[in-house]
């Protein structure tokens, strides 16, 4: 999926309205997280080095459509502008006649960061009047937000109907890695899948199936396979309605699906819970499973070793709990270990893991995107990428 970037333009003086993802947490005011700031400043960087007039738009939280101090872009103009060591003007709103004039007024490097999109509900209901006013503040469009591209939003998708639409550098990286591990990944080819349920990656299972050499799954969604093999699972998290798919599915899989052998159990869900290992036949009616054990982390890291891609989307167990962290921490060494393999971390509470690891730096891509992400794996057109102009 090849799309124009913006190597393919002349930004000498244009004012040029970028689409980044600066929806990270705040604490007290501040940006508690930069992470998604820090993956935006390639695309700013090239932009001012090239003289535009850059306009930065983004989302921040769920405002439902009208102003909030606390959703304010505030402090995220505040952090890019310590990063990249110059001022950051920040608007008093995302549209208007006073939004105009400070676009119009930019000189050549100057940045202008729009407030809230999201504080306006036309923003997600792609309106076209709203289009037309955030199309008119500039003449080149940037999308670099891949994490919001799944959404047919005015500043994902309208805008880009409007102007000359081309990918920003975070957005074009994204685009080949996961890109690639779709249409032609070094084989073999492991894919990771956890997290809660198996309902929310059907798709991703059904298309990976179709080019994996062995799929590992773990987290609670790996409850409902046990259960639909006959286990008992206590009262581990269990999609009763999904175990007719989970049967289909491993039956489709055979012996290519990985599922654990044996589970760390509590006696309640608390990090300061009672804890045992046992095999995935000894769960007690009154335990629940809160992570895969040690046997089952030694099987997947062994799974992993001639791996030549790896794609990885949601954690092992409940990794924000210590107890629990330890096969989702377990994975991310074991990538992190891979000397020849492509790893590709498929965003959301993944990326937050692998960041909690200390092993980010090890891998080879951490997808900003965790909807969009599974979408894209799953082989759903991405309205925000379809959009943008082909190269």
């Amino acid at each position: 999926m090849q799309k124009k970037s913006m190597r393919d333009l002349d930004l000498d003086g244009k004012r040029v309205l970028v689409r980044v993802d600066f929806n990270v947490p705040l604490d007290n005011g501040r940006v508690s997280d930069d992470t998604r700031i820090r993956a935006a400043l390639p695309t700013v960087n090239y932009l001012i080095e090239r003289g535009a007039r850059l306009i930065l738009c983004s989302h921040l939280g769920r405002p439902k459509g009208r102003p909030s101090p606390v959703y304010s872009l505030r402090p995220a103009a505040e952090r890019l502008s310590q990063l990249i060591r110059r001022p950051v003007r920040m608007a008093a709103d995302c549209v208007g006649p006073a939004v105009r004039e400070q676009a119009a007024a930019l000189q050549t490097g100057q940045l202008l960061l729009l407030e809230n999109l999201r504080f306006h509900p036309q923003e997600e209901a792609n309106e076209a009047a709203f289009c037309r006013e955030l199309a008119g503040l500039a003449e080149v469009y940037v999308n670099d937000a891949f994490g919001s591209a799944h959404r047919a939003h005015a500043s994902t998708a309208g805008v880009a109907a409007l102007l000359p639409a081309v990918a920003g550098f975070l957005m074009e990286r994204e685009l080949n890695f996961l890109g690639k591990a779709l249409a032609d990944p070094d084989q073999p080819f492991v894919a990771i899948l956890g997290g809660a349920k198996v309902s929310d990656k059907i798709g991703v299972i059904e298309r990976l199936l179709s080019t994996v050499d062995r799929l590992l799954i773990g987290g609670g969604m790996a409850n409902t396979f046990l259960k639909a093999q006959g286990r008992t699972v206590g009262q581990s998290l269990l999609e009763v309605d999904a175990l007719g798919l989970a049967r289909k599915l491993q039956q489709q899989a055979g012996d290519r699906l990985l599922l654990p052998e044996d589970v760390c159990i509590a006696d309640r869900f608390d990090a300061e819970a009672q804890t045992r290992i046992v095999g995935v036949d000894a769960v007690p009616d009154e335990w629940r499973i809160l992570d895969i054990g040690p046997q089952t982390i030694a099987r997947f890291t062994a799974s992993l070793q001639n791996a030549r891609t790896v794609v990885w989307n949601g954690p092992m167990g409940v990794f924000e709990l210590p107890p629990f962290a330890a096969g989702t921490f377990a994975v991310a060494r074991a990538l992190a270990e891979l000397p020849q393999a492509t790893t590709i971390i498929g965003g959301g509470d993944s990326a937050a893991a692998v960041e909690q690891s200390g092993l980010a730096d090890r891998m080879t891509h951490i997808s900003t995107g965790g909807g969009a992400s599974l979408e894209f794996l799953e082989g759903k057109q991405l309205p925000g990428v379809a959009a943008l102009h082909d190269a």
